[in-house]
């Protein structure tokens, strides 16, 4: 699953290289930028049978589209286990979830008038969620590869960066699935 992945998250960045690869827009420029965050999924929207918020790492690489826009190919690692009594036996099962889609970003630094040390952004991300699952009952275990691919989501995004230098930033993106505290890399 995780080659699987891999091989998707790199033909969407491959595949972005070449039609998004183009000179910054603005002065400042947006992107060409690696965002690598961790946070905590609110999964009441994509993943409603789970309960409660989970860890999650998101990875995505940004390309100036348009001026003051961007888009960014995404991956999100979430995993996690719990147990459950059913009929008088115990079972656990892992699940790991990875969505992956593309991200599309416009910058408000120039309707903010914000300093140059400071970006600020409204987002929104489309894509889909690859799903594993495996269930234990202690003498047999059953694994379901991929059991789910999909549905589509959207999920919205609000947020801030500030540039610690010219190649370093540090961003907080509250969103309505995954938030995240991170940096970024130019």
């Amino acid at each position: 699953m995780k080659k699987i992945a891999l091989t998707l998250f790199l033909a969407l960045m491959i595949s972005g290289a070449g039609a998004f690869a183009q000179k910054s827009y603005t002065s400042e420029g947006h992107g060409h930028t690696l965002n690598l965050g961790l946070g905590i999924g609110g999964y009441y929207g994509y993943y409603g049978y789970v309960g409660h918020s989970l860890p999650v790492l998101n990875i995505n690489y940004e390309f100036d589209v348009a001026r003051n826009f961007t888009l960014a190919p995404f991956a999100t690692f979430i995993t996690y286990r719990d147990y459950v009594t059913e009929g008088g036996y115990d079972y656990y099962y892992r699940e790991t979830i990875i969505p992956v889609g593309v991200k599309g970003t416009y910058y408000l630094d120039q309707a903010l008038r914000a300093g140059p040390k400071w970006d600020f952004y409204l987002a929104g991300s489309l894509g889909f969620n690859l799903v594993r699952t495996v269930w234990d009952d202690g003498s047999n275990t059953y694994d379901s590869y991929l059991h789910n691919v999909g549905p589509l989501f959207l999920d919205l995004h609000a947020g801030a960066e500030y540039h610690l230098s010219k190649s370093v930033g540090l961003f907080l993106d509250l969103s309505t699935g995954v938030s995240t505290l991170g940096l970024s890399f130019r």
